[in-house]
């Protein structure tokens, strides 16, 4: 049943007596990694098993991993990442800080689009994994007239286990629908010069506030393992030269920053150096007492920022002897931030809204 709230209208040439339907409009999906519902056993387990499942993510052949995940990993690890989270949890909205920030962001850039098209572009979020579905979110793009979509994963750098899959759900989506929208993906915008200016006014401020400054500047991106540089995924290049980029737009010396990678998972060989292992040697070996951690991969706060890093990561540099450890957040709902990914939306509806 066609939803009263929506404006419709009678198709140009068509009869009198035709239905009427939604105006025409363009929609704009924002897609983020994805959160649990909660914290407890179940709503973890459900969000790991969907996350862990994923082939782009871990692609050990089913028949060797399903078991293992099914019978010992999701047996465990629902407690300890449900005990993480809830480190983070924001009780207030009953919710996880990404679910907060993501709405945020999404808020800010429909204002950002309202102001620049008016009413003709409809701006939404959606997750790769959990809630609100990819799925839900293109049909209600479509109920509400979308005749074209702009897909956009929020992920400055593209890896295959964050954007390609975010743009694998999508198009499986698409295609389940009759009438499918005129659609599009975003390019990666890691050399984006408005992404890197927020970078550095987010670095900037942090440096101007710290009580002592930094050393040096951790940029501690999201690891992958070391096999899938090798079989093409240009990850570990797009990071380093945003490393490079935000380097000179500082207008810093080699020596004040370093890229490094986290989070690594199983047994095989991930991108180094590992951030956890290299804030202790910055520390104990290099004399780095003071440094400060940013993550220029992340468009948002979530566990792998305020948990990780600003728990585990920031314990291994204390115990290495650091002193001073200044976590800079994510660029999340800053006005440059939103600037800059209004900006790439803009540049990608060309040709649909000019």
């Amino acid at each position: 049943m066609p939803d009263a709230t929506i404006p419709a209208i009678c198709p140009a040439h068509a009869p009198s007596d035709h239905p009427k339907i939604p105006a025409p409009k363009v929609g704009v999906l924002l897609s983020n990694l994805g959160t649990p519902d909660n914290t407890d056993y179940w709503s973890m387990r459900r969000y790991l098993n969907e996350f862990l499942s994923d082939r782009r993510v871990i692609d050990y052949s089913p028949w060797k991993w399903q078991p293992l995940l099914q019978l010992i990993i999701l047996t465990k690890r629902p407690f300890t990442s449900g005990a993480a989270y809830r480190t983070i949890w924001n009780n207030e909205a009953d919710e996880s800080p990404l679910m907060t920030i993501t709405k945020q962001q999404t808020a800010a850039i429909t204002e950002s689009m309202k102001a620049r098209y008016g009413d003709n572009v409809m701006v939404d979020f959606c997750m790769r994994y959990g809630n609100p579905s990819t799925k839900s979110k293109v049909r209600a793009m479509i109920d509400a007239g979308c005749t074209k979509i702009l897909f956009v994963p929020l992920y400055p750098q593209y890896a295959g286990a964050t954007s390609a899959t975010a743009n694998d759900q999508f198009f499986r989506v698409l295609m389940e629908e009759k009438w499918q929208p005129a659609s599009r993906t975003i390019e990666p915008y890691f050399e984006h010069p408005q992404y890197i200016e927020a970078l550095a006014q987010s670095v900037e401020r942090a440096y101007e506030a710290a009580d002592k400054k930094p050393d040096i500047l951790v940029c501690s991106y999201h690891g992958l393992p070391q096999r899938y540089l090798q079989e093409g995924d240009p990850y570990h290049c797009q990071c380093q030269k945003t490393t490079r980029l935000l380097k000179e737009r500082l207008g810093w010396p080699d020596t004040a920053i370093t890229t490094t990678f986290q989070s690594q998972f199983g047994p095989e060989e991930w991108l180094k150096p590992y951030t956890v292992d290299e804030v202790a040697r910055l520390a104990s070996e290099d004399g780095k007492k003071n440094i400060a951690v940013i993550a220029p991969a992340f468009s948002a706060d979530c566990i792998e920022t305020l948990e990780e890093i600003n728990e585990e990561i920031k314990e291994s540099f204390e115990e290495a002897g650091g002193e001073h450890f200044t976590y800079i957040p994510c660029l999340n709902d800053d006005p440059a931030h939103i600037s800059a990914l209004s900006s790439v939306i803009q540049e990608n509806l060309k040709g649909w809204l000019d």
